[in-house]
C-alpha cells in the first residue's frame, strides 16, 4: 500500500524541548532533503522590519511620556530578539522527500508537522518569491490540492532547485493523474 493512503492526515507532536524519537515521524529508508540556509536571513530582515520598525517608532514616544509607556518598545525588543533566535532553529527543521508516490513534507521544532502530498492528488505547482528572497536567490514551491487545508509548501529551495522540483512535480502528477 504507498504511504500515501497510509498517512494522509497531517501529524502533530507538541514535544518541547530536543528532537525527541516519535513513530509518527520515522519513516524507514527516507532520504530528507534539507532547504537552503539562505532562508535564515530572508526571514530574520523580514521579522526585523516588522517587529523592529514599530519597536524603534514606539521608543519616541515612550521618552515623551514615560512611565509604563516604557514597556511597549522593550516588549517589543524582546519578541524580535526572540523570533531572530528562533528563525534558524525553524529553518534547519523543514526538509521534504521525493518517493515514488508521494511528497512528504516535514516543519517544525516544537510544533512538528509532516504533510504526505501523493502526486496524483495535485493540481498545480507555484512557484514564489519575493524581494528578498531574490535577491537571496532562493523561492517557495507551493503544492495546490483538491484540498483546502492542505499544508504544503517548501520554502527557501535555491532557484535552480525549485524549478527542477517544479518540473518533476508536474510531470508525476500528470502521470498519477492520467491514470485515474
Amino acid at each position: 500500500m504507498p504511504l500515501g493512503l497510509r498517512c494522509r492526515w497531517l501529524v502533530r507532536s507538541g514535544t518541547m524541548g530536543g528532537m525527541t524519537s516519535n513513530p509518527a515521524f520515522e519513516i524507514d529508508g527516507v532520504q530528507w532533503r534539507p532547504i537552503s540556509l539562505r532562508l535564515i536571513p530572508v526571514r530574520q530582515i523580514s521579522a526585523s522590519i516588522f517587529l523592529g520598525g514599530p519597536a524603534l517608532v514606539t521608543i519616541w514616544p515612550a521618552v515623551v511620556v514615560g512611565g509604563w509607556m516604557w514597556l511597549l518598545p522593550v516588549g517589543l525588543l524582546l519578541v524580535t530578539a526572540w523570533v531572530l533566535w528562533l528563525i534558524p532553529r525553524q529553518v534547519r527543521a523543514v526538509g521534504y522527500a521525493e518517493l515514488a508516490d508521494d511528497l512528504l513534507i516535514r516543519k517544525g521544532v516544537m510544533f512538528r508537522s509532516m504533510a504526505v502530498v501523493p502526486y496524483g492528488r495535485m493540481q498545480y505547482v507555484d512557484v514564489q518569491a519575493g524581494p528578498i528572497a531574490r535577491r537571496m536567490k532562493i523561492a517557495q514551491v507551493q503544492l495546490h490540492t483538491a484540498s483546502a487545508g492542505s499544508d504544503a509548501s517548501i520554502p527557501g529551495l535555491g532557484e535552480d532547485e525549485a524549478a527542477r522540483l517544479r518540473d518533476q512535480l508536474t510531470a508525476r502528477g500528470e502521470a498519477r493523474l492520467a491514470g485515474l
